[in-house]
């Protein structure tokens, strides 16, 4: 659990409210420079043996919600392989540690899951580490704001993508299920965006919308594996994606009805319910974390 679950906070103001300083990163961005710096959970997650010797993977582990999943999970009693991409080494170092704190295994892969060969290559070392997938959470997205229409979405942007959002998503979690025993799960992160929209990220927007339909179809599809399927679909959420992507953070998260962005120490307890057995009837759902904007 996390630290706010043991003491009751107003969440309005439980975390840093906009606005923001003025900050801008290249891409991927990078969590040191943030400001205010992301809360992962570090000083308040307490695990209580939800997931005690299971097998997970994650992608883009290094940072954000990835990194908030992969210490939880550790503190839960997970070991953990996660991706991340080449110039991300040093977050996920931070990430390594964490999990190794914790006390548990950590397996940090540097993966560009757009090649196919890549995401079966990812699974394969998985299974060599772990000999089996208890948990696939398919966490890793990119996007990037185009405010000057659809006209500004370059096909190499677009296809960049719908291969990180879904071609990877789709490969691994293929390749994955073979080695995934009766219980195990997958979870998908899908975002507020695939059911409101924001123009500047139109394309972005699209996949989350597709993450939603592949999720509530691939579960009816192995219920009878006893395989579970679900997504987490977050609202604003202060990551280094944030300052990488969007031109103006200042305001980022006020357009929530709690008026902030949430942490990614926020969003952990919602992957660790569905990967554990307390979610054990929960199959085909969406968990909304959006702040309060209403989602059907």
């Amino acid at each position: 659990m996390t630290g706010s679950q043991h003491t009751q906070q107003n969440p309005t103001t439980q975390h840093p409210r906009p606005e923001f300083p003025a900050q801008d990163q290249p891409h991927p961005g990078w969590t040191g420079p943030m400001d205010p710096p992301p809360d992962h959970g570090e000083d308040s997650y307490r695990g209580a043996g939800r997931l005690e010797g299971r097998a997970t993977v994650i992608t883009g582990g290094d940072s954000g919600i990835g990194r908030a999943v992969a210490l939880a999970f550790a503190r839960e009693g997970a070991d953990v392989l996660f991706t991340h991409l080449e110039k991300e080494a040093d977050e996920a170092r931070e990430t390594s540690r964490l999990v190794e704190d914790a006390g548990r295994k950590s397996v940090a892969v540097a993966c560009d899951i757009r090649e196919e060969d890549n995401c079966r290559a990812l699974i394969e070392r998985a299974v060599a580490e772990f000999g089996r997938i208890d948990v696939l959470v398919n966490n890793a997205a990119y996007q990037m704001s185009q405010p000057d229409g659809i006209e500004a979405i370059t096909t190499e942007q677009f296809d960049r993508v719908m291969r990180t959002n879904l071609y990877g998503m789709f490969w691994l979690t293929k390749f994955a299920l073979p080695h995934m025993p009766e219980g195990g799960n997958v979870i998908n992160s899908t975002s507020v965006q695939a059911y409101k929209p924001s123009p500047h990220l139109l394309d972005y927007a699209m996949t989350k919308g597709v993450i939603v339909t592949f999720t509530q179809g691939l579960a009816q599809m192995v219920v009878d594996r006893g395989i579970r399927v679900n997504a987490v679909a977050p609202g604003p959420v202060w990551t280094p994606l944030i300052p990488a992507t969007l031109p103006d953070t200042v305001e980022f998260g006020k357009q929530s009805p709690l008026g902030r962005p949430a942490q990614p120490a926020e969003l952990a307890p919602a992957y660790v319910y569905l990967a554990s057995q307390e979610a054990s009837f929960v199959t085909a759902e969406v968990l909304n974390a959006t702040g309060g904007t209403p989602l059907p």
